[in-house]
């Protein structure tokens, strides 16, 4: 099974995105149906003449190593592993069982993906992510956009 990429040298286009994606969550699908229309169609969408974002998908459907999802907290500013991946799925820990560490967030994702928040979205050169969110996902898409088109 794929994992978390961070940064592949052999990756064509400039920026690399990393989707944990679960096909059972409804955000994680419309995350991942956003990021795909985002490199195959004009971005953004109300603009047909614009030209789609360039960059390189990489779909993984499996949760982040310890330091992957360490690594992402410093992306959303985060310092609180539970608060920040952890789902409120009835099969996720309880909040008194909630682990306070990356270790064992990972080792709860291991034990039951449903336990976290989906999509978990990386951009690897860029040092942003998005988890459980897909408006987090759309401000990283426009963040991308007004680069492209100088828009900063």
């Amino acid at each position: 099974m794929a994992s978390f990429s961070h940064r592949s040298p052999f990756c064509e286009r400039h920026l690399l995105f990393d989707v944990g994606h679960n096909p059972a969550s409804a955000p994680s699908k419309a995350a991942l149906a956003m990021l795909q229309s985002a490199l195959a169609r004009p971005f953004p969408p109300s603009s047909p003449k614009s030209q789609p974002l360039d960059f390189h998908l990489e779909v993984v459907e499996a949760p982040p190593t310890a330091g992957q999802l360490s690594t992402i907290m410093g992306y959303v500013g985060a310092d609180n592993p539970s608060s920040i991946f952890l789902s409120a799925h009835p099969t996720a820990p309880d909040v008194g069982e909630r682990p306070h560490t990356v270790k064992g967030v990972a080792k709860a994702a291991s034990e039951n993906p449903m336990s976290l928040k989906w999509p978990i979205v990386v951009n690897w050169d860029t040092g942003k992510a998005s988890v459980g969110d897909v408006e987090g996902v759309k401000v990283i898409l426009e963040s991308l956009r007004k680069a492209r088109d100088g828009d900063l």
